[in-house]
């Protein structure tokens, strides 16, 4: 699936950039079904929901993921989920 250019071209969870089919199932069993569902969302917040729903610790760049989906979808340039690896470390620290 094309990866969208703007968050306003997204109609599918898979246009968001750095969201593939995998992690587009993980946001339609956490209950976001749609691109705009992501607005406004807390990366964190998401990441451990995740977590808690699949019974076990998700890699911590899952939250570098989240980060940059919801930053897109709140408006921001797509960017490369390792971009928010130093902005995650520097916010969260240890992520558990």
């Amino acid at each position: 699936m094309k990866k969208a250019a703007s968050h306003e071209q997204c109609t599918e969870l898979q246009q968001i950039p750095n969201i593939g089919p995998a992690m587009a199932e993980d946001l339609r069993q956490m209950g976001l079904a749609r691109p705009t569902d992501l607005r406004g969302r807390d990366p964190l917040t998401l990441y451990r929901q995740l977590c808690k729903l699949s019974g076990q610790r998700q890699d911590p760049c899952v939250l570098d993921t989240f980060m940059a989906a919801v930053d897109f979808m709140n408006g921001a340039a797509a960017a490369p989920w390792w971009h928010y690896t130093a902005r995650r470390k520097a916010a969260y620290g240890q992520v558990d």
